[in-house]
């Protein structure tokens, strides 16, 4: 907290023209009058460590900080951060929020707070400790008022001939404007070692020159170099702009977007493309077979969405879009065959579930998604294929102290009854983690076939027993039942039945292990309010706050004693039944 707060004292303390003389020790007086015309400061930037969200609200409210300040996914920062400690991106959670905090003339400012979650007995404790010795993420940033390419020029000049030293930038279309970054010179004045510039439009020439490459007339080629997480984050306020219609119609293409992403994938564009080699839309499209002129439009859609990036030898394919290869580790091809097919055809009877509370889904096709899929074996591979995409998200789950714990339990082996589990990429996991576990898979009979080959080719079927059957079905005598990615997909009397099934099957001593992702107690944005909106139009079910599911469990004797984050906005809930 004590980082925090001097940085709110810090943007609220500062006069601009005194702050850039501290920046660039050297400047004399015209120059500094002229840069103080064209400058204002509008941010720092700081890095924390909080626990948890309330800890983080809670300290900015001690900070005079507004505690209900949104936060976003900082995709960048989290790739930096994982890139400098050798760890996974989807093992840190990293988001962005920016507190309003007024000048001493009542200037509009912003404290801008990176905040990477590290739970106690995380194991990231020594990111952390880095992190507050060396302030990589630490920064000033000036907007530039009226901006135009000579005035951009002659500011990057006065920064570059006072020791600041070009230090990336980019161009983002969400937001519609430039941003330069510095690495400050030697002898500044100011804690801070990297300060932007903030240019609203569009300046790709300058941007180009900044980042030392030549210009390529409609080729925004530093676009891939922002390095703080700009890019990639919703617009920021900003004195007049955006304006709210401009806004709006970013909002309102976010179905060009999808469809853009799923003709991707199906058109196959990265498996035909590589992140070091360009290749221009003519030869692309002579391997994917596509029109020319029509794939060239796609690709610099693409290019502006970060699937792909445009250079002077064409098209590559960025580590966001390699994710659409069907052969990478982590494929997200399937999701995006599945959200831009028939989820996206049921998303456009949204208005229908809204006022009926029927699943769009089922207005649309006659009958529930599980049904659906199990009359279209293709279909229901698809879903099968798309389910595994996220799999990322169970990498920390062997890890759980409840499953170490029944691995190392005296008394011979000890079983893990995963119920519904799909194909089995979240059982496969733990049994290969722990060899003194086994395992049992209840699922559809049509789902089974590719479970026993997927345990099989993972090595440990010969530790895992196959149940056909329903929920009515779970098999007694487990040590530790896992229900994976399933209560979301009902209704609270349906799941309220699911968990009372569990209840009966389980031994008093045996532990209960739900993986879902959680609604934020507060506003905050959050991927579970995004895919509450999915399990209503889909499937008729939802998504729950951590009380909302611990009312759920004990209306069946069974109690939540603990919660732990995962990848990819989920969580692991622990519960066990009730002790006298």
């Amino acid at each position: 907290m004590e980082r925090l707060g001097a940085t709110a004292g810090f943007v609220r303390e500062q006069d601009t023209s005194v702050l850039l003389s501290r920046v660039l020790p050297h400047l004399d007086g015209p120059e500094l009058r002229a840069l103080t015309d064209r400058c204002v400061f509008a941010h720092a930037a700081v890095l924390v460590f909080p626990p948890d969200e309330h800890t983080l609200r809670r300290d900015l409210a001690a900070c005079g900080l507004s505690a209900d300040a949104s936060a976003q996914p900082s995709v960048v920062v989290r790739e930096r951060l994982a890139a400098r400690h050798g760890r996974d991106p989807v093992d840190l959670d990293v988001r962005i929020l920016r507190p309003v905090v007024r000048g001493p003339a009542g200037e509009h400012r912003a404290v801008e707070v990176f905040a990477l979650t590290l739970p106690p007995g995380s194991g990231s404790s020594g990111i952390a400790a880095e992190e507050r010795r060396l302030d990589h993420e630490a920064h000033l940033a000036f907007d530039v008022a009226r901006p135009d390419p000579l005035v951009l020029r002659g500011l990057l000049a006065s920064f570059a001939r006072h020791g600041a030293a070009a230090d990336g930038g980019g161009y983002n279309p969400h937001e519609d404007g430039t941003v330069f970054y510095f690495t400050a010179p030697a002898d500044t004045k100011t804690p801070y070692r990297r300060v932007e510039l903030y240019a609203s439009g569009d300046h790709h020439d300058v941007l180009t020159e900044h980042l030392g490459g030549p210009h390529t007339p409609g080729g925004h080629t530093g676009r891939s170099h922002i390095p703080a997480g700009h890019a990639r984050q919703p617009c920021r306020p900003r004195p007049g702009e955006p304006q709210p219609a401009e806004s709006l119609l970013w909002l309102l293409t976010g179905a060009w977007t999808t469809q853009a992403l799923t003709a991707c994938a199906r058109l196959r564009l990265p498996e035909a493309m590589n992140r070091h080699t360009g290749l221009d839309s003519a030869e692309l499209a002579r391997t994917v077979g596509a029109d020319p002129q029509s794939l060239a439009t796609l690709l610099r859609y693409l290019a502006m969405l970060g699937v792909v990036s445009e250079g002077p030898d064409g098209f590559r394919l960025t580590d966001v879009g390699a994710l659409l290869d069907a052969e990478a580790p982590g494929s997200m091809r399937p999701l995006a065959l599945m959200y831009g097919g028939p989820f996206y055809q049921s998303f456009g009877h949204l208005t229908h579930t809204v006022r009926s509370g029927e699943p769009g889904f089922e207005h649309l096709y006659g009958e529930n998604h599980f049904d659906h899929f199990a009359r279209d074996p293709e279909l229901a591979t698809l879903f099968d294929q798309s389910m595994a995409s996220s799999a990322a998200m169970f990498d920390p789950l062997p890890t759980h102290p409840v499953l170490t714990a029944a691995a190392t339990a005296p008394g011979g082996p000890r079983t893990v009854v995963d119920i519904a589990g799909g194909t089995g990429e979240l059982l496969g996991r733990i049994l290969t983690a722990h060899p003194a576990l086994r395992g049992v898979l209840l699922e559809r009979p049509q789902v089974l076939a590719a479970a026993r080959t997927y345990l099989d080719d993972t090595g440990v079927g010969g530790r895992c027993d196959y149940r056909a059957g329903d929920f009515a079905d779970v098999p007694p005598g487990g040590d530790v039942y896992i229900l994976s990615r399933v209560l979301h997909d009902w209704d609270d009397d349906r799941c309220r039945t699911i968990l009372r099934h569990c209840a009966e099957a389980m031994p008093r001593h045996a532990d209960l292990l739900i993986v879902e992702r959680l609604l934020p107690a507060d506003a905050a944005p959050s991927l579970a309010t995004a895919w509450d909106l999915h399990m209503m139009c889909n499937t008729g079910g939802r998504e729950r706050t951590a009380d909302h599911y611990a009312r759920l469990l004990e209306a069946h004797g069974l109690e939540l004693v603990g919660r732990t984050p995962l990848a990819l906005g989920a969580h692991v809930l622990h519960a066990r039944g009730l002790r006298d």
